[in-house]
């Protein structure tokens, strides 16, 4: 019999519709075979619903489909759903479910007062007689049972069947409650001494221990016993009352590790799932080819494969698995439409498979790039990325041009350092060219200046490592870190360049410092003041740092701590600007951070730091959000609204829209207003820039130089009669 009819049940179940789900029970009961686990299922559902009452008079009629299974589990489970909503109490089921409990419990001594308690004396009604006896044969000192109605679980203190009562102490209710035998039929589940539930409350410590000792026994009985549940539900099961609430992040982390490579357990791909405890074990080869089965495009598979190695190496022992493996390589290098970076890494798992030199192609591969750079970095494993970059070092004579390339576009640090590393064996001075890119641009390569700066403060010998390099370099990074600051995207990169330049009581600026000339530490104090996220404290620092080496500056210091503000006070905006910032601070703080909470919440579930994207990418966002409103509520407090009549024409200054002329007779205008309107591409530039400060003061008539261009202004006009 199919498992087919359970969804037509749980559909008419779903929409109340009696008579179809009746008309299907009636058909369902003439069948010939019988699915146990099928039945029962359905019993559980009606038992469940609003149509147990009229559907009594009816569940008789699955006893034919009963006898056929009477003997195993299962059909002592459909019995007993049988009886639970039966409604008849008809002489014939009397004396049938008489006779089986006298089979089953005939010598328990108590046997006829059950049989009486239970309603099979008088045989008026004895709905639930098997449920209840089974109920009483449990009623024990010391037992455990839950309570239906919302008390949880409960122990069994004492029991009288004199008094038809028992006392017991619950989980959610304080003091001892006494409740007769029928209160009980109705409330109370009986639950086995080893049930999740009767460990955590007989003795939560026990557990706790055990919890910690073997993570992975304790969720294999918490999901046989509760069923399948989510990590959110997880965590209300055990948190606090199993394992203390400070621990939990860090236990949960191991144990969610442990259960992915559990082959008992079903681990959910996203939050909203449960994880599930299956009936066997799954071999984790098994799960990989099910999920091959549905043919993943080409980077799914790499990354998908490439994880699951990495996490259970030991399943390449299986040589089975290793050809259909390479199977299943072959036939995506043969029948898919790939990109250069998926093929190399398609040969590379073939390679680590066992084809090795006499079958991989890789060579011809690489040498036939045409921009291996690019190959690289469309290549999402770490790990396949410097096996691409050690094959074409190897294998291409013109192996610096991508080196090159990628020096200061790579992300990860550890391929920074392999290509720097080859690099310097051979190509010094194009190095050297490279980081005058860098220090000329700082904000086109953030990652790359911060890194390499680090490297220079600990190795003199590397380029642009001495005293004059490192002073560019410092210089450099302040003017990065004014940029970014305000850019969320770059949060994390703020964070790590205050780390370096404030860690050791800030020794990489006292060291910069010391072999620094006067003018270029009165231009790092200066720099300094413009960097919003660095406090009060560390600009006198910087004061203090430069007074000992340079102590005529002493007087910028005390010019500092008597104006007790820094330079650039004032924001100016325009009305437009003002009211684009004021509305997105209000987004931020109304809209985005409630959203965000929920998605932590959420997420905060799973607890697994390492390997939970969700609850990494929440935290991100709130750090963003967090750091965004800081830095615009910040500015927002300073912030001037310009007016037409504020601009004044007579020289270059905030509101002014400077009309140019290059030597070819080209004219370009450049507009100056605050960090808010900024717009490189319309040459709308923030008078805080270090391009805008130096063309403040220029009159008509001055020469400037603009991005490498010699430029001569022959007009300055007001922006507010212009827009």
């Amino acid at each position: 019999m199919s498992m087919s009819y359970l969804d037509q049940f749980q559909k008419h179940l779903n929409n109340h519709d009696y008579p179809s789900f009746l008309s299907l029970w009636e058909e369902y009961c003439m069948g010939d075979e019988v699915d146990g686990e099928e039945l029962r299922r359905v019993l559980v559902s009606v038992k469940d619903s609003e149509l147990a009452t009229p559907f009594g008079r009816h569940v008789e009629n699955a006893l034919p489909l009963w006898e056929k299974i009477k003997e195993t589990d299962l059909g002592q489970e459909v019995f007993k759903l049988i009886f639970d909503l039966q409604t008849t109490n008809t002489p014939d089921l009397g004396d049938l479910v008489f006779n089986y409990l006298k089979e089953k419990y005939g010598e328990d001594p108590y046997f006829n007062d059950k049989i009486r308690l239970i309603g099979l004396r008088e045989m008026q009604n004895f709905q639930g007689a098997v449920s209840n006896y089974i109920l009483l044969t449990h009623m024990k000192k010391g037992n455990f049972v839950f309570h239906t109605g919302g008390w949880g679980v409960g122990e069994i203190m004492e029991i009288s069947f004199l008094r038809e009562q028992l006392a017991l102490e619950f989980d959610y209710v304080p003091g001892r409650k006494d409740l007769s035998f029928e209160n009980a039929f109705k409330t109370l589940l009986p639950i086995p001494d080893d049930h999740f539930l009767a460990l955590r409350f007989g003795d939560p410590e026990k557990l706790e221990e055990r919890a910690k000792k073997n993570a992975t026994e304790v969720i294999h009985i918490l999901l046989r016993d509760l069923g399948p549940l989510t990590a959110a539900e997880i965590k209300e099961e055990l948190e606090e009352l199993v394992i203390p609430t400070d621990e939990w992040a860090r236990w949960w982390q191991t144990t969610r590790s442990k259960l992915k490579k559990d082959t008992l357990v079903e681990t959910p791909e996203d939050l909203r799932s449960p994880f599930k405890l299956r009936e066997s074990e799954v071999a984790h080869e098994d799960l990989l080819q099910k999920a091959l089965e549905k043919k993943p495009e080409p980077d799914q598979l790499i990354q998908m494969v490439y994880a699951f190695l990495r996490d259970f190496p030991q399943t390449l022992k299986n040589e089975e698995f290793r050809k259909h493996l390479e199977e299943k390589f072959k036939d995506a290098l043969a029948n898919e439409e790939l990109s250069d970076a998926q093929e190399l890494q398609l040969y590379f798992f073939l390679e680590d498979l066992g084809a090795g030199k006499e079958y991989s192609p890789t060579k011809e591969l690489i040498k036939r790039f045409t921009a291996p750079e690019d190959v690289v970095n469309a290549i999402d494993v770490i790990a396949f990325k410097k096996r691409a970059l050690m094959q074409v070092r190897k294998l291409r004579e013109d192996w610096t041009v991508p080196f090159l390339n990628l020096l200061l576009t790579v992300d990860q640090n550890p391929l920074r350092d392999y290509i720097l590393g080859e690099l310097l064996k051979t190509e010094k001075e194009e190095i050297g060219k490279k980081l005058e890119t860098a220090l000329t641009f700082p904000d086109r390569h953030p990652h790359f200046l911060l890194w390499y700066f680090q490297k220079i403060t600990k190795d003199d010998a590397l380029p642009l490592g001495d005293k004059e390099g490192k002073t560019r370099f410092f210089e450099a990074l302040l003017i990065l870190l004014s940029s970014i600051e305000s850019d969320s995207s770059h949060r994390e990169l703020v964070k790590k360049i205050l780390t370096f330049l404030t860690t050791g009581r800030y020794n990489n600026v006292r060291k910069v410092f010391q072999h620094a000339s006067k003018e270029a530490v009165q231009e790092f104090l200066l720099l300094a003041t413009k960097c919003q996220s660095l406090t009060e404290h560390d600009i006198k620092i910087f004061h203090s740092l430069a007074q000992v080496v340079h102590p005529s500056l002493a007087k910028l210091g005390k010019k500092y701590e008597e104006g007790g503000q820094r330079e650039e006070e004032v924001i100016w905006t325009t009305e437009e600007g003002y009211k684009k910032i004021k509305g997105r601070i209000q987004e931020i703080s109304t809209v985005e951070t409630v959203e965000n909470a929920k998605e932590i919440e959420a997420a905060r579930a799973l607890g697994d730091l390492r390997e939970n994207a969700e609850f990494k990418a929440a935290l991100e966002r709130r750090d963003r959000l967090q750091s965004e409103l800081r830095t615009l509520s910040a500015q927002f407090n300073k912030a001037r609204i310009l007016t037409k009549d504020e601009v004044s024409t007579d020289k270059v200054g905030v509101g002014v829209v400077i009309d140019c002329k290059d030597e070819a007779g080209n004219e370009l205008s450049y507009t100056l207003l605050g960090p808010w309107e900024a717009d490189p591409d319309k040459h709308i530039l923030s008078f805080q820039s270090k391009l805008a400060q130096s063309l403040m003061g220029c009159k008509v008539g001055d020469k400037i130089t603009v991005q490498g261009k010699n430029l001569i202004i022959f007009s300055l006009r007001n922006y507010f009669e212009t827009s």
